[in-house]
């Protein structure tokens, strides 16, 4: 897979894409990732990358003319099928679902949002998405964009040693993870639930899936909503909605 960042603070996604599990994929070759700077193709002797909005206000908007030269750069190296997202506080709220999408493609191109916005002739040009980390405000895209490239690196096949690690993330499955134990097996008088060193591999992922759910339940009520409940699942939130309202 090959992730191309167009940015206006190139040195911010190189930082963090030189280190740990993204370090480690990008030198097994199970992704390229290529860092644009968008000053790079500006026409004027200042660079610049931004001005203010025609009808006033405030804030300023980046300009569609480097941000075009930047894509149709990139586009030209490209091959096979390709995906062009703007980090956005107005686009569609990242999730695992997304992250799994993406990580399908063979060509992700994010382009790192700035100030009030970018010019709307870019949605023009180009087939954008705009994708959103959440709904708060931060001072620029590149931090949604790592977040973006990190989520889909580690869903790449040999990314993880173990890819079973990814399918027992929270919001894989759509729902929460599992509480985790790991040595030592007591730890200041706490012990570790006796199912999970009992051996039995069947009631070990019957007591996952429970915990995963009640987590879901109690915290994140919405993604039950979302998903398609097997008979054994609706069972479980049955006893789980029994318990809750019995301690009400």
């Amino acid at each position: 897979m090959r992730i191309d960042v167009v940015t206006i603070f190139p040195k911010v996604i190189s930082s963090v894409i030189g280190e740990s599990l993204i370090k480690k994929a990008r030198e097994k070759n199970l992704v390229e990732i290529k860092i644009w700077d968008i000053r790079e193709f500006t026409t004027d002797k200042h660079n610049t990358v931004d001005d203010t909005p025609f009808g006033g206000g405030g804030g300023m908007v980046m300009k569609a003319e480097p941000l075009a030269g930047a894509l149709e750069k990139v586009l030209s190296q490209l091959t096979g099928s390709k995906r062009i997202i703007l980090t956005s506080a107005s686009g569609k709220k990242f999730d695992q679902i997304m992250a799994q999408d993406f990580s399908q493609e063979e060509n992700l191109i994010i382009i790192c949002g700035h100030y009030a916005g970018v010019d709307e002739r870019l949605q023009q040009l180009f087939e954008l998405e705009e994708v959103s980390i959440g709904d708060f405000v931060l001072t620029g895209g590149e931090l949604p964009a790592l977040v973006v490239i990190d989520a889909v690196v580690r869903l790449i096949p040999g990314v993880l040693g173990n890819f079973q690690s990814a399918e027992n993330d929270s919001f894989y499955n759509g729902i929460l993870g599992f509480p985790q134990y790991t040595r030592p097996q007591n730890f200041k008088n706490l012990a570790v639930p006796e199912i999970l060193i009992s051996g039995d591999h069947e009631k070990v992922r019957i007591w996952r899936r429970e915990e995963a759910l009640r987590k879901t339940f109690l915290n994140r009520p919405d993604l039950l909503e979302k998903i398609t409940l097997s008979q054994e699942d609706e069972k479980i939130l049955r006893r789980l909605k029994m318990d809750r309202s019995s301690q009400a």
